[in-house]
């Protein structure tokens, strides 16, 4: 169930309630002017309810969105498999920026290999973006023997650009004092003919592989792959 709705709804009643606290002040205001006292402080009782009241929904809508941050995930690549004949396939990424390369790889498995810089609480709290460079799509094998015997299939997919997080989390480390750690991470699932899946990085962690659709998962399990 997404958070998203509830924490609009507690901004929006923040906002509410803080509406109705300046109504309050100004209805207090006109009593006090008019000598009613009684009613004046009346009135400021129910605008500190509502000042309250809005601050306590505005914390909660607050502390949800950065709880939605902190299990969030960025989408990284959707990848989809062909076969080509067996233990060969045809893979392709399409990322986030529009992008789409295919590659001939051999093996059991599909594996996505990553550089990934994980922020502080406190940074993704702040609005910090996931931070990763893809680096590898390879082949992998079941079985060790054939893995030993025959080299994986191995593609660059990204070259460093002019800012690298990565680079400059290493040159410059009392300027990024709000990175957590920079790691490599690795996601891989079988390969199926048709099959359709999701990559993602965890704000908290790093990629994670998942099958796109029903489809997809049905195959994994047949082939005895434990898919929720």
């Amino acid at each position: 169930m997404s958070l998203l709705p509830l924490i609009i709804g507690l901004y929006v009643a923040a906002a509410l309630f803080a509406l109705a606290m300046l109504a309050q002040l100004g209805a207090a205001r006109v009593r006090w002017r008019a000598r009613r006292r009684l009613g004046a402080g009346h009135r400021l009782l129910w605008a500190l309810v509502f000042l309250l009241t809005a601050l306590l929904a505005a914390t909660l809508a607050t502390a949800l969105h950065g709880y939605r941050r902190l299990t969030g995930e960025a989408l990284v690549a959707r990848v989809e498999a062909r076969a080509l004949a067996p233990q060969r396939y045809i893979v392709t990424l399409d990322l986030p920026d529009g992008s789409q390369q295919a590659f001939e790889i051999a093996g059991d498995d599909w594996q996505l290999d990553a550089r990934v810089i994980k922020w502080q609480p406190r940074a993704v709290l702040l609005g910090a973006p996931p931070l990763y460079r893809l680096e590898r799509l390879a082949g992998r094998w079941n079985s060790v023997e054939q893995a030993r015997s025959n080299p994986p299939d191995v593609h660059a997919l990204d070259e460093p650009g002019l800012l690298d997080p990565w680079r400059l989390q290493q040159r410059l480390p009392a300027s990024l004092a709000l990175i957590d750690a920079a790691f490599g991470s690795s996601a891989w699932l079988p390969l199926v003919d048709g099959g359709h899946y999701v990559v993602t990085l965890a704000a908290a962690g790093g990629l994670v592989a998942r099958p796109a659709d029903p489809v997809t998962a049905q195959a994994l399990r047949d082939a005895g792959w434990p898919t929720p």
